[in-house]
């Protein structure tokens, strides 16, 4: 037997195993439907969570999260993949849009509006064209600060690799990093892998280090990327790439094999472009594309399985305890109950209390963190005067005795943007780092509050309990525009024209370089100013996320276990037969769902 034959063998077992794996999740999902349909509605939302769950399985949606830091090379990797360039690329940060890149038999492009206006829609054969409908929604420069108000953007490609996953480019994590959000982190949840994209130049930073740390818990496979590769030569890429599983091992944390591929992704989608096969199989390209494939053909659909059961495991356990929690209350004496409700009501005014203290706390963080912006946005205003400044004396020591102001002014145009974006993306990483770290001791008090409610209600009714997963929330959501001229600049400089033109040469340069100087000043303290408002918006909106999930999680397991005692004391109000029939029921359904538990488990279809 050949290779190709023991391959296809395989490949058939496997197929036969993921069918079956495949219906007994669908099996298992139905069971638990119908088992939750037979209590009451404070188990509703469970039910709408489970159906959820068993729609992304019927559809069969595989989502792969491209990450990575600004200018790493997402966007560029993505359309050599695609053989074509399709995605905008850019000198400047691209509009914090997600773009999903899905298969269809020809190229079409969805822009979905956040306020429910009618989608656009580009249909066409010519992908210039398509990139150039997409620029007018996902850059900068086009879209300033999403002021379109655009909530993702759907790419539909014939490319084969569409056919079993849906691929998603998401802005650069300088601008995203943090916490479960619209842009990379508020879906990553919902991915089922993700794809990060680090560069030979420069090496890994400190804030994808951290930006790995945090989503690690959110996806169940992570593939590595170190692209631009042909910056370095061939001793030097063993170097690089040493470095970087080192990083990944050692302050990662990421244990055993990681998948990481060499590429360049620029030369690949030029050999892509040309059809030169021998330089696609040297960008390193085409050996990451294989390797997709073969994921997706044997693993796509058991890596999708694994992150749905587990979901579903993590509800019927919470489901099961408070159905637990109602058949103790069932079984209590009268007396006893009251007592241990008397109890709970004092527990919760005790996590009252202690949720008005982390409210506090937060607001003092918040304060430093704001404090510290003020100090940081100081600082640049200062490199921004130093680097600006030297430039327009540059500029003016080039000219000579040839005054252009408006050259001088148009360098200055050209020199901005570059200069506060790469700020910009210096700053949100770094406030994306520290509200990481700030908000890390409040999600485990917040887990240590909700789950000191839970545990409460099971010691008290002697029943077992499960804790909750934190949620994360920080994003950049607004971005600023730059200012690079002065409204009057070009008034400023006619005027000045028309009163100096009889002062000697160097009179003409001294006032020329001071009007220069104000405009450069004016220019900082515009650009500065707005860099500052809005990162201050974006900071103030991650603690108000926060804290709003914060205060949602705590009513949602004060509500869903008060329901469980308040249904059982309510049917106490009925006969004992009445009471001992609701018991046998519950205990009936308690049993039905230990079932379904135990089917997973022996399945094993998330371990």
């Amino acid at each position: 037997m050949d290779h190709s034959q023991q391959d296809s063998m395989a490949q058939a077992v496997l197929s036969r195993q993921e069918r079956k794996a495949d219906a007994g999740l669908k099996s298992l999902l139905e069971q638990s439907l119908i088992i939750l349909n037979q209590l009451g509605p404070e188990f509703t939302t469970d039910g709408e969570n489970l159906l959820a769950l068993q729609s992304r399985l019927l559809a069969d949606r595989f989502q792969l999260a491209v990450l990575g830091q600004f200018k790493r090379g997402k966007s560029t990797l993505l359309n050599a993949l695609l053989g074509e360039e399709l995605l905008p690329t850019s000198v400047l940060p691209l509009t914090a849009i997600p773009t999903f890149l899905q298969w269809g038999p020809r190229l079409r492009a969805r822009v979905v509006y956040q306020d429910g206006r009618s989608a656009e829609e580009f249909c066409g054969e010519v992908p210039a064209e398509l990139a150039a409908f997409l620029a007018k929604f996902v850059t900068e420069e086009v879209n300033p600060r999403n002021r379109l108000g655009i909530s993702q953007v759907e790419v539909f490609h014939p490319a084969p690799l569409l056919k079993g996953v849906v691929l998603i480019d998401t802005p650069g994590i300088g601008s995203t990093l943090r916490h479960n959000t619209e842009t990379t982190l508020s879906f990553l949840p919902q991915c089922d892998a993700a794809l990060f994209v680090v560069s030979a130049d420069p090496p890994i930073t400190e804030v994808e280090v951290k930006f790995l740390q945090a989503i690690l818990p959110q996806v169940a496979r992570l593939f590595v990327v170190l692209n631009k590769i042909d910056y370095l030569r061939e001793t030097e890429r063993k170097t690089a790439l040493n470095f970087l599983a080192q990083v990944l091992n050692q302050e990662v944390g990421l244990k055993g094999e990681i998948p990481i591929f060499s590429v360049s992704a620029r030369q690949g989608l030029e050999a892509r472009s040309s059809g030169d096969s021998r330089r696609w199989s040297q960008s390193g390209v085409e050996a990451l594309e294989r390797y997709l494939l073969d994921f997706l053909a044997y693993d796509r659909s058991r890596a999708l399985k694994q992150a749905l059961a587990q979901k579903v495991a993590d509800i019927l356990a919470d489901v099961l305890m408070r159905l637990e929690i109602s058949i103790r209350s069932l079984q209590l004496p009268l007396t006893e109950l009251e007592e241990r409700l008397q109890l709970f009501q004092q527990q919760l005014q005790e996590a009252e209390a202690q949720r008005i203290i982390a409210a506090d706390l937060l607001q003092g963080d918040q304060r430093r963190l704001a404090a510290r912006l003020e100090e940081q946005a100081e600082s640049l205003r200062r490199g921004a005067r130093d680097h600006l400044g030297e430039i327009a004396k540059r500029e003016l020591a080039r000219q000579g005795d040839q005054l252009d102001e408006g050259a001088v002014e148009r360098v200055l145009a050209e020199a901005i943007p570059a200069f506060f974006a790469g700020q910009l993306e210096a700053l949100s990483g770094e406030f994306a780092q520290q509200v990481a770290e700030t908000l890390r001791p409040h999600e485990q008090r917040a887990d240590e509050l909700v789950e000191a409610i839970r545990r409460g209600a099971a010691e008290l009714f002697e029943v077992p309990y499960r804790a909750p997963q934190s949620v994360r929330a920080f994003e950049v959501r607004r971005r600023p525009y730059w200012v690079t001229q002065r409204p009057d600049a070009s008034l400023t400089s006619i005027s000045a024209g028309l009163a100096e033109r009889l002062l000697p040469a160097h009179l003409h340069r001294v006032r020329a370089a001071k009007r220069l100087m104000a405009q450069v000043e004016s220019l900082v303290l515009q650009n500065v100013e707005n860099l500052r408002w809005a990162t201050r918006q974006n900071l103030d909106q991650a603690f108000r996320r926060f804290a709003a999930s914060l205060e949602e999680r705590l009513q949602e397991t004060i509500a869903a276990t008060q329901g469980a005692i308040q249904a059982a004391w309510t049917k106490r109000q009925e006969s004992a037969p009445a009471v001992s029939a609701e018991v046998k029921r519950l205990e009936s359904v308690a049993a039905e769902l230990r079932q379904v538990q135990a089917r997973l488990e022996k399945a094993n279809l998330w371990s």
